[in-house]
């Protein structure tokens, strides 16, 4: 190592003990990522050491993870931070697995560790790894990463430009709204070019080019959320509907206990994407028959109009994944059974 030592870790705090977790030879390496730095801990050795966040001392640490052939290298979700520390764990063969920092401070939280600083998180995160051995999933590619950053890059445009919007309508001065509306115009440049990239990038790709083709013939999916789907949930198609809603963060889910039964509602999943799916499955209760009618059926029964939307919103993901899952562009099913 560049910078920092290997040293043999001597915490105690939190009250989980090894006999419920991963034992024996397999490894568990947790990875706390920040700006300057990268702090490991391997499970059950307990070692901890640091190194910096460039390239020379990623090669190295890279160079050093190989030989032990860990189980599990887990690594929070850090806001993009952890982007190119994934990608080179995967290109070196090692089972890198992104998870919620959400989930990981929880399970600190029922071990009985309240503290946190980087070197207890980056513990924390091998521990969570060995009791509950989050599944690996395939890495994206270069091309991915790179759809996923266009598509990324073109919410905060949108987010941007309604900001603007929103500010224009609360200045009176003539200079301020000119530099607002200059502002606007050039973000709207941005977008619209944006919106070029993502369309060459998916028409270069043939399977992008397969399923944008395939989900644009269902009424209501526009370009936005064909383009958010391909980046943003690969698992379309190869997972049943319960899961994919479940990782789109429209799968209602109980709160009950003895007596009670409470109301249920979703929870989780990826937002970004269950935004384009909010505007898209209100476009798909205008001109979806098959949405229209289960929005109208469900308003009819009483249901609040955002449930409604909500159940759209899995039934129009639903009708995705089934057309992706079995190649067959849309047909409408209620002209079918007419």
């Amino acid at each position: 190592m560049t910078t920092g030592t290997m040293t043999t870790g001597t915490m105690t705090t939190g009250t989980m003990t090894t006999g419920t977790m991963i034992t024996g030879t397999m490894t568990i390496i947790g990875i706390d990522v920040s700006k300057a730095c990268l702090d490991c801990w391997a499970f059950p050795a307990d070692r901890a050491w640091r190194v910096e966040y460039t390239d020379a001392s990623l090669s190295e640490l890279v160079a050093e993870l190989v030989p032990l052939r860990p189980h599990r290298v887990i690594v929070e979700a850090t806001g993009g931070l952890e982007t190119r520390l994934v990608a080179e764990l995967g290109a070196a063969g090692l089972p890198a697995v992104v998870v919620n920092p959400r989930q990981v401070r929880e399970f600190a939280r029922a071990t009985g560790r309240l503290a946190k600083t980087d070197r207890l998180d980056a513990q924390a995160l091998a521990q969570f790894g060995a009791a509950l051995r989050p599944p690996v999933r395939p890495l994206p590619d270069a091309a991915q990463r790179e759809l996923q950053s266009r598509v990324s890059r073109r919410r905060q445009l949108v987010a941007m430009q309604t900001q603007e919007r929103n500010r224009r309508r609360q200045v009176s001065s003539e200079l301020v709204v000119a530099q607002i509306d200059d502002h606007l115009a050039l973000l709207g440049r941005q977008v619209a070019q944006l919106d070029q990239d993502i369309a060459a990038l998916l028409q270069d790709h043939a399977v992008w080019q397969a399923r944008a083709k395939l989900l644009r013939s269902i009424p209501g999916v526009g370009p936005v959320l064909v383009s958010t789907l391909i980046a943003q949930l690969p698992e379309l198609g190869h997972a049943s509907p319960k899961a994919i809603a479940a990782l789109a963060g429209v799968a209602p889910y109980n709160r009950d206990s003895g007596q009670w039964r409470g109301k249920r509602s979703v929870w989780g999943g990826r937002r970004q994407l269950r935004a384009s799916l909010y505007m898209a499955t209100l476009a798909a209760t205008r001109c979806n028959p098959a949405i229209r009618a289960c929005y109208e059926r469900l308003l009819a029964a009483g249901k609040a109009q955002k449930v409604a939307l909500t159940a759209c919103m899995r039934k129009l993901l639903a009708i995705c994944n089934a057309i992706i899952k079995s190649h067959t562009p849309w047909q409408n099913p209620i002209a079918a059974a007419a």
